[in-house]
């Protein structure tokens, strides 16, 4: 019986003992990771799957391991070097956090200024941003949530991009599927955001929204051009007036004012507010509307009406 009970001990010390020392050196493993870390929310197993996207070298009983040492922190995480042993990396993951900046996307401001202005704020090269911008973003505008994002301060251009399209188009697609039931980034980018960007530059405040966005809906199933001047404040002619040159001279397909429909994309950010009232406009027949000495605007669906509202 001391034999048996002896061999069944030493038949179980023995994989122990190996399982401990392959943990023991698998843990003192060197892996390379990024010095800053965006965690999502969620389970250690969402989280390993985004650290695998991110080219870290995990593998699945490494959720195991993790809930030794915690629950990864979600939100930004300072790692601080790019070489570390697993056991460390887990500890960092967390623990650590990533000293915060909040940075501001304006309703109605264009991607070109946002970029410039985050050069400037986080230290950034601004051509490198912007080309990041184009490569991972599906239109030149209107794709980024006009929002106060924390990021985190060291980022780098490519992971800073990657973090303001991939955060917004999660809120685009839940957005869609919300009001429309589907998604389809064509449908909602080109048709209902672009909407929302002219609203978002038109209206004088969030009560107008739903009137502006009737007037865009009204001209357009008449096949009018819509001939807005916020549709030529796209890209760098954000904040330059509108003159009469401009309109004579712009032939892009944002002037409105010679082309019929909407622009190709997206002229600017837009608000949640902008995309709830492009997909539910007032029910008003109006065509027409002016800025009025309150800064308010004067809505009619006669022109004559119009003429007098402009004088």
């Amino acid at each position: 019986m001391i034999k048996k009970i002896a061999f069944f001990l030493l038949f179980l010390f023995l994989p122990l003992l190996g399982l401990y020392y392959y943990t023991f050196k698998y843990l003192h493993e060197s892996i390379e990771t990024p010095k800053l870390l965006f965690i999502p929310q969620g389970s250690t197993k969402r989280t390993i799957v985004a650290f695998k996207q991110a080219g870290i070298d995990l593998h699945w009983f490494d959720d195991y391991l993790i809930k030794r040492y915690g629950h990864p922190q979600a939100g930004w995480i300072d790692i601080g070097v790019k070489k570390l042993s697993r056991e460390a990396f887990f500890k960092k993951i967390t623990h650590a956090k990533a000293a915060l900046q909040k940075v501001t996307l304006i309703p109605g401001e264009t991607a070109v200024i946002f970029l410039e202005s985050l050069a400037k704020e986080l230290n950034l090269d601004e051509q490198t941003l912007k080309k990041e911008f184009m490569k991972q973003s599906p239109y030149h505008d209107g794709v980024i949530f006009a929002e106060t994002y924390r990021v985190p301060l060291g980022i780098d251009e490519k992971s800073l991009i990657s973090y303001l399209v991939e955060t917004s188009l999660q809120e685009h697609e839940k957005l869609s599927k919300e009001h429309l039931q589907h998604y389809h980034d064509k449908e909602w980018f080109e048709d209902i955001v672009t909407k929302a960007s002219i609203i978002q530059k038109e209206a004088a405040n969030v009560d107008e929204m739903p009137i502006v966005s009737a007037v865009i809906r009204n001209r357009l199933k008449k096949k009018m051009k819509l001939q807005m001047d916020g549709t030529l404040n796209y890209g760098k002619f954000s904040h330059i007036r509108v003159s009469a040159k401009k309109i004579r001279d712009d032939v892009s397909f944002f002037n409105t004012y010679k082309h019929l429909g909407l622009p190709p994309y997206p002229v600017c950010a837009v608000s949640k507010e902008a995309i709830r009232a492009a997909l539910n406009p007032a029910d008003v027949d109006y065509l027409y509307f002016v800025k009025g000495k309150d800064g308010k605007h004067l809505f009619t669906k006669s022109y004559k009406q119009h003429l007098r509202n402009i004088k």
